[in-house]
């Protein structure tokens, strides 16, 4: 009989092995199938920077080792290798000294993040943070689109530089020109009109004064708008706004690390100063403590939505007599409704996602312009 209790033991042991292999490799296939729908580049390394599982996406950011890559393959060893292949432009001539660069990166695992070029000329960003187990997750996002509107907004923005010093130096020599000849009219003629005339002399000196000072008025006009216009197209192509002189300081406030880069490069080229948060908590308490010029605020974020940060901000400038800081919202979320909500809560403006640089560069100078 002990041998019968034995065997079903053994067949009821067996049955839990079964089942316990077969829920573990359903969980593998799940978190294969998890990263494989993830767009950016994913890895997973084990504590010794071992690979374990990567996804296609990495496979094809990084095409020319993707031969290399095997599980219990060290990423350092990888890394080792393409830049023997010449994989990385920043590498050559300080090959070691940019592999511990890299491996002390790897150890560290602190999510901070940095930019790679590799050598097909593509830029990527790089992020490794240490799992809980001991273990690294790196994010590889292919950011080359990023640089190269970038470096079209900075060319933008020189050509916008280049053209407001060109107007700046035409209305100046136009308004020599035009206030030249007309303080002479207005001036011969008040000298003529001091002189002995005739009735009908004097009539004549008084139509001329009068048309003078007519024209003065129009010229005068015609400066003014064409000085305020050119202020004006000089912002709206690729310039942030100013106060007194010094960059304008900009609180950002996004959920997603990307959008929050994307925001960050807009303005940093157009020469503004970012300052960015993770959800409306956050952009709350950093607008308590930093003056900021103006605020950008997302929707849709953990903790606090961006409705309830506006309202809250709101309500902090009523309570303490602060003047009202423009705020701008940056949202997919685009319907009428959506529209209507961020008016109500106390936004200055709406601007759908994907962001133009222009547009969000030229609502800020209209939220700037209007602000006390």
């Amino acid at each position: 009989m002990a041998g019968v209790w034995d065997w079903i033991a053994n067949r009821l042991s067996g049955g839990a092995v079964a089942a316990a292999r077969a829920e573990a490799g359903l969980a593998r296939d799940r978190l294969r199938d998890a990263i494989e729908a993830i767009p950016e580049g994913v890895v997973f390394l084990d504590g010794e920077g071992r690979y374990i599982l990567w996804n296609r996406r990495y496979s094809e950011i990084y095409h020319r080792s993707a031969d290399l890559f095997r599980p219990g393959a060290r990423l350092i060893d990888v890394l080792r290798e393409g830049v023997k292949r010449g994989d990385y432009p920043a590498a050559i001539g300080r090959e070691e000294a940019w592999l511990a660069g890299r491996e002390a990166m790897l150890r560290a695992g602190t999510g901070e993040r940095h930019e790679q070029q590799v050598a097909d000329g593509r830029w990527l960003m790089i992020e490794d943070r240490r799992t809980s187990e001991g273990g690294v997750i790196g994010l590889r996002v292919d950011i080359t689109e990023l640089k190269r509107q970038a470096e079209a907004l900075e060319q933008a923005l020189a050509r916008a530089e280049a053209a407001s010093r060109a107007k700046s130096e035409f209305l100046a020599d136009m308004s020599h020109a035009l206030r030249t000849p007309l303080n002479g009219v207005a001036g011969l003629s008040q000298a003529l009109e001091a002189s002995a005339l005739n009735d009908g002399q004097r009539t004549l000196v008084a139509d001329i004064r009068a048309s003078a000072g007519e024209l003065e008025r129009l010229v005068l006009g015609l400066l003014d708008y064409e000085e305020i216009d050119a202020a004006a197209r000089a912002v709206s192509p690729g310039q942030a706004p100013e106060r007194s002189g010094a960059p304008l300081k900009v609180l950002v406030a996004d959920d997603n690390p990307t959008n929050r880069k994307v925001v960050a490069l807009m303005l940093s080229a157009a020469g503004a100063a970012p300052t960015c948060v993770e959800d409306g908590r956050e952009a709350v308490e950093a607008w308590r403590f930093g003056a900021f010029d103006a605020v950008l605020m997302d929707l849709r974020m953990p903790v606090m939505d961006g409705l309830e940060a506006i309202r809250a901000i709101r309500e902090a400038e009523a309570a303490s007599g602060k003047p009202r800081t423009p705020i701008i919202v940056l949202s997919a979320n685009t319907a009428p409704d959506d529209r209507a909500a961020s008016a109500a809560a106390g936004a200055d403006g709406h601007i759908g996602k994907p962001i133009d640089a222009e547009t969000l560069l030229a609502a800020l100078a209209v939220a700037s312009a209007s602000s006390p």
